[in-house]
């Protein structure tokens, strides 16, 4: 049995929408105010997840991703854009702009549930489905790059407040960041 992995760029205050500036708020960017490093390589630590597991994308994350991603080519870049990639959108998507994808055939959430008995599913962004998939209780796991930057406005993550059955599995120093995982208590 597969997991549901949440993976995120926020700030100290929970923070979590545009990190890279892309969407043009008044606040945006403030994930690579901090350099290159902590936003560089397999920073969430997925290692063979990658290969073995299924990305889940809301459309607009995966039309940003699949912006830049295909013409990156580093080791991290050449495991993401070779892993398995799935949209959920209710338009389609143009599968030859980035490798590996379709669009989720039927309810996102139905998908990822019956997904996850077969493989992890990786969320990455996406604000909207995660929250959706948080509500359906099937997140198991968030791994977080928190950056030292209170930004005061944005979409935050917890909006409803942390969630109480999930502790603190690690929390690792990445530079001026922090990789955090919180678990699901079993």
């Amino acid at each position: 049995m597969g997991q549901v992995i949440v993976i995120q760029f926020a700030t100290l205050d929970g923070v979590v929408s545009d990190p890279d500036g892309r969407a043009g708020t008044s606040y945006g960017g403030w994930a690579f105010r901090f350099g290159a490093g902590p936003v560089t390589e397999d920073k969430f630590r997925l290692g063979a997840r990658l290969a073995d597991g299924v990305l889940l994308f809301g459309r607009r994350t995966w039309e940003s991703f699949a912006g830049f991603w295909p013409t990156r080519d580093d080791s991290y870049a050449r495991r993401l854009n070779a892993a398995a990639k799935r949209v959920a959108t209710r338009t389609g998507v143009d599968a030859g702009k980035w490798a590996n994808s379709a669009a989720v055939d039927g309810d996102p959430i139905d998908w990822a549930k019956q997904e996850r008995e077969r493989r992890d599913v990786i969320v990455i962004g996406s604000l909207s489905l995660v929250h959706a998939l948080a509500a359906a209780d099937l997140v198991d796991e968030y791994r977080l790059i928190t950056f030292p930057a209170v930004v005061g406005a944005g979409d935050r993550l917890f909006a409803g407040g942390a969630p109480a059955d999930f502790r603190f599995a690690s929390v690792e120093p990445l530079g001026r960041a922090a990789l955090t995982v919180l678990r699901r208590s079993r």
